[in-house]
This record gives C-alpha cells, sequence and structure tokens, in this order.
C-alpha cells in the first residue's frame, strides 16, 4: 500500500472511532475515500427497509443536485444490485446503464464509471458505499477491496455510535428515575402522603403541563432546595 493510502486508511480510522455524530463521522469517510479512490464523487447510502429504498447519508460532493437526489429503490438501481446480491457491482457509463436511475444528473455531475460496494453490518446489509470516476474506468480487484474495507469501517462507525447511544440512553433513563425517586420522596416527606400518591402527583402535574415526568420531578427538586 502507497504511503498517502496508509495516511487515508489512518484518517478514516481516526473518524471511525471520535466521538462525531454519526453524520459527520460519514462525511468524513466520504471525504477521505474519494481522496483514497482518486473518485470525482463518492456516496455512503443507507438502506430504508420498511420502504425498501436507499438514501444518500453522506458525500464529499457540493453539490445540491447530486446531494439532494431523491431515494432510489433497491429493485430498481445500480446501488440496489449491490445491496440485493450482497456483493461489489460495477458499472462502465452510468449514462448508459439501464438501471441507473439519474443519466442526466450523472451527466450534469460529470461522473460516467461507478463502484457500488455492500455494508454489512451483523450479516444484515444496512446499505452501501459508492465510488463514482470523471471517465471510464476498469475498476481492479484492489480498488474493490479497498472499497469494501472502508464500507466495513463505515459499518463499524454505525455500529459504535448505535452502541455509545444506547449507553447514553440508558444513564440517560438511570438518572430520569433517580430524579422520580427523589421527587417522590420529597413529597412523601413535605405533604404527609405515600409513595403511590406522590407518583400520582407527579404524574398528573405531567400529564396536565405536557411535560415530562423528569422535567416535574426535576422542578420540585428545584424548588425545595431553593426554600431551603
Amino acid at each position: 500500500m502507497k504511503e498517502q493510502e496508509i495516511k487515508y486508511f489512518s484518517q478514516i480510522s481516526e473518524a471511525i472511532v471520535s466521538d462525531k455524530y454519526i453524520e459527520e463521522i460519514l462525511n468524513l469517510v466520504a471525504a477521505m475515500t474519494a481522496k483514497l479512490m482518486g473518485s470525482k464523487i463518492c456516496s455512503i447510502m443507507l438502506l430504508d427497509k420498511e420502504k425498501n429504498e436507499l438514501f444518500i447519508t453522506a458525500t464529499q460532493s457540493l453539490s445540491p443536485t447530486y446531494r439532494n437526489k431523491p431515494n432510489i429503490k433497491v429493485g430498481q438501481s445500480v446501488s440496489g444490485r449491490a445491496v440485493n446480491e450482497k456483493k461489489p457491482v460495477t458499472v462502465m457509463d452510468v449514462t448508459s446503464e439501464a438501471n441507473y436511475m439519474y443519466p442526466e444528473i450523472a451527466k450534469q455531475e460529470g461522473i460516467v464509471s461507478m463502484l457500488a460496494v455492500p455494508m454489512t453490518l451483523k450479516g444484515e446489509i444496512i446499505g452501501v458505499v459508492n465510488s463514482y470516476t470523471e471517465t471510464e474506468h476498469e475498476f481492479s480487484a484492489s480498488e474493490i477491496d479497498t472499497l469494501q474495507a472502508v464500507a466495513n469501517q463505515a459499518a463499524v462507525a454505525i455500529e459504535n455510535t448505535k452502541l455509545r447511544n444506547e449507553v447514553l440512553k440508558t444513564k440517560e433513563d438511570l438518572e430520569n428515575r433517580k430524579k422520580v425517586e427523589k421527587a417522590k420522596g420529597l413529597l412523601m416527606e413535605n405533604l404527609g402522603i405515600n409513595e403511590k400518591q406522590a407518583y400520582e402527583k407527579i404524574r398528573k402535574k405531567s400529564m396536565d403541563s405536557r411535560k415530562t415526568m423528569p422535567e416535574i420531578a426535576e422542578a420540585i427538586i428545584l424548588a425545595h432546595e431553593l426554600s431551603s
């Protein structure tokens, strides 16, 4: 592997393990991958299983026309073939490819050859990574392997972010339960009521004010602290 390629792979790895939001991570991956592959455009598309569509999540392209391309049906697109066949798909010229959904946009953007590789997470396809060139290009086995490696890393980034979000949510849920428990204790002590009655007071106030129970609990705790 060339020194420049090692540098780009290193930057991709750094982006993946960062604490940035997933959209920002994937945009960094797309930008570095475009440089790594010498792509005119690189895009990362995620799969909406309910609609059976792929939508652009990240790209280094600044073109609003490309970035705002409509979602594409899996069964009616080149990228969708990579999903259905679970393997890389190449096209020499997307402007003349029957299954390429937006040839006019391709002409406008000056993109010709395309490589699409699937992103797999725990055995399931979650999206694709696309690389486009501005001239006809036959992608080598090495280039296909390189983009597949990037796709695998992008899938890891998505999984890491998902796990991180689950941990944060668990921590947040625990903190919220602690707030409600503390607020119940204060109401029981100050009003001389039992735990069930204290809980019902917090719940009713939550419903009446259209605020969450942790928000009501926080207000009760704050009021107690201010009156102390």
